[in-house]
């Protein structure tokens, strides 16, 4: 499971604006995570609600925010939504493409604390 690994890194992320801002508490944290970045949000909940107690974050609201997978069709000139695989078929068109626009993500989007 390495959203373990990538919660520990975000977690890390949130500390340190934390000490660098003077906050001590954590009430929000926002992560954005595309369709197709291989991250599991549900198991980033369960590492997030792993290694948080203790930490100023510990009370904080994890919001992660779906982002679709959207292709670019050079034939068409639009982009399509999919969910799946590398190569994508306009459903337009039928034309293939690899141009992925979105659903990669995988960001430390905000944070609010006091």
């Amino acid at each position: 499971m390495h959203e373990v690994g990538i919660m520990e890194s975000a977690l890390d992320a949130v500390l340190r604006q934390v000490r660098t801002s003077g906050a001590h508490r954590v009430h929000r944290i926002v992560i954005r995570v595309g369709a197709l970045s291989g991250v599991e949000p549900e198991a980033l909940r369960f590492a997030f609600e792993a290694i948080a107690p203790q930490t100023p974050a510990a009370e904080a609201v994890l919001e992660i925010n779906a982002v679709p997978g959207r292709a670019h069709c050079a034939t068409c000139a639009e982009d399509f939504e999919t969910d799946t695989g590398f190569i994508y078929a306009c459903p337009r068109c039928g034309q293939l493409s690899g141009d992925l626009r979105q659903g990669r993500e995988l960001e430390l989007s905000r944070i609010e604390m006091s």
